[in-house]
């Protein structure tokens, strides 16, 4: 009795540690939706033109692709709690400019300052996350930060909606962010450091104090135990990187993370109620109306998710998820080709959107967070993520113009489409030949397959 007492405290300890970190999951979501849903009236305001509209989108992805750059070094150096911290201090910033700036140029540079502290959320959560949970329920807990993510994305849609009338409602949109980034500041000072990150910084007494909190003092021990074990073996420098084994890991890392921003999936929405108001819904508050369905839609896929990946391996649910990715633009290539009714363009958008959701999305950021070393896992994290928001900004700049370029040549946006669906299969031939089956093992096991793998690429852990 007593023993199933306390492992509910452990558990519901872990729970709460995750909750709080993943709110930089849940800004992330929120920010970039919050975006879709302003777009319409930032054009009329600002007078856009279809490069304008892609920059003032991908500013905040512009700030992202720094944020790992000063991750690197303080997600090492302060710590991963610390990190976020200086991340919710910039969304806080940021979200104060874009409420009240003048003109487009200010709004981008605010976004620029809030993409800052979304890149550093997005550094340092999955790893404090990753390093703090037991490994049983380590993809569940990881995938709290989508959970998160996609809750903030809803909520982004209910206030877009909320704010869609009258010229200034856009500014509303933007405001609003504040009470979650609020919430974040008060969490970061209740939870405690990564006991990995105390370990290498030779907190010994600290770090097993977090630990016993998470699994109790018998495996406490001997967690520290093979945590100091790992630490001794690595140099923590930019050099291992480049060695053999953790070189593959790294590649492995950097093109998932691009597949996860090129597939065209992130581009559904961000664009959303864009999209569907080029489909033929004209009024922008209509727009955003009719794209709420498919915002539900994946905050249920988010939760369907955590049975799914606790069910079945990485890589057999990330290859199904892209194969359905790329299903869904063709369906709405076709679609576009064919001159559809405008409301069924939700149908492809809910195929693509809810694939993305179940597998890519949640497993991309679930994966890279446990495959490196314990000592460059910082410096991992902060090369993935810069080539991440820099796919992630191209993709989102290019969109629009893209888009605008088989409108105009073809009289339909399908070809953009058909180019997605080809980077889809490329991602599901690269996840079946290249990414290795993690689930179940200690981020230490992870450790020692890059260091001691053959040349079988590592199908199997």
């Amino acid at each position: 009795m007593q023993h199933s007492i306390e492992n509910k405290r452990q558990k519901f300890y872990i729970y709460k540690i995750a909750l709080v970190a993943s709110l930089g999951g849940f800004l992330f979501g929120f920010d970039l939706v919050v975006i879709a849903g302003a777009l319409p009236f930032l054009v009329d305001y600002f007078h856009l033109t279809p490069a304008m509209k892609g920059f003032a989108v991908s500013s905040a992805i512009l700030g992202a692709i720094t944020g790992p750059l000063i991750g690197l070094w303080f997600t090492d150096r302060l710590g991963r709690r610390r990190t976020m911290m200086l991340a919710a201090a910039c969304f806080m910033i940021s979200t104060v400019g874009t409420a009240f700036t003048g003109t487009i140029g200010y709004f981008a540079f605010w976004r620029f300052l809030g993409g800052i502290g979304i890149g550093l959320a997005m550094i340092s959560s999955p790893i404090y996350i990753a390093e703090l949970s037991p490994p049983h329920i380590r993809g569940s807990l990881v995938n709290v930060n989508q959970l998160s993510n996609v809750i903030g994305i809803n909520l982004a849609v209910i206030v877009s909606y909320f704010f869609s009338f009258g010229d200034f409602g856009w500014r509303w949109m933007f405001g609003s962010q504040a009470v979650p980034v609020f919430f974040l500041m008060l969490g970061l000072f209740l939870i405690p450091e990564s006991p990995r990150w105390l370990a290498m910084k030779n907190k010994r007494d600290e770090a097993l104090k977090v630990l016993t909190r998470i699994n109790g003092k018998t495996k406490a021990e001997t967690e520290l135990k093979e945590i100091e074990k790992e630490l001794g073996k690595e140099e923590g420098s930019f050099k291992e990187l480049l060695r053999p084994g953790t070189r593959l890991a790294l590649f492995i890392g950097i093109v998932l993370m691009i597949f996860s921003q090129i597939n065209g999936v992130n581009m559904m929405l961000m664009y959303g109620p864009t999209i569907l108001a080029e489909a033929g819904i004209n009024v922008s508050s209509s727009a955003i109306l009719s794209s709420i369905p498919v915002y539900i839609f994946i905050f249920i896929c988010t939760l369907a998710a955590f049975g799914l990946i606790k069910r079945f391996s990485r890589r057999g649910l990330l290859i199904t998820s892209v194969l359905l990715m790329a299903l869904g633009h063709i369906v709405m290539a076709i679609h576009l080709q064919r001159s559809g009714p405008p409301l069924f363009t939700l149908v492809p958008m809910l195929i693509g959107t809810g694939a993305f959701t179940l597998g890519l999305a949640p497993l991309s950021w679930i994966i890279v967070s446990e495959i490196f070393p314990n000592r460059i896992r910082g410096k991992a994290l902060a090369i993935v993520c810069f080539f991440l928001y820099t796919a992630s900004f191209i993709t989102a700049q290019v969109f629009p113009m893209l888009t605008n370029w088989f409108d105009v040549h073809y009289n339909s946006s399908s070809g953009a489409y058909w180019i997605f669906a080809g980077i889809c299969l490329a991602c599901a031939l690269f996840a079946w030949k290249l990414v290795p089956e993690t689930k179940g093992l200690s981020l230490e096991k992870i450790s020692d397959f890059w260091k001691n793998r053959n040349k079988d690429y590592g199908r199997n852990i």
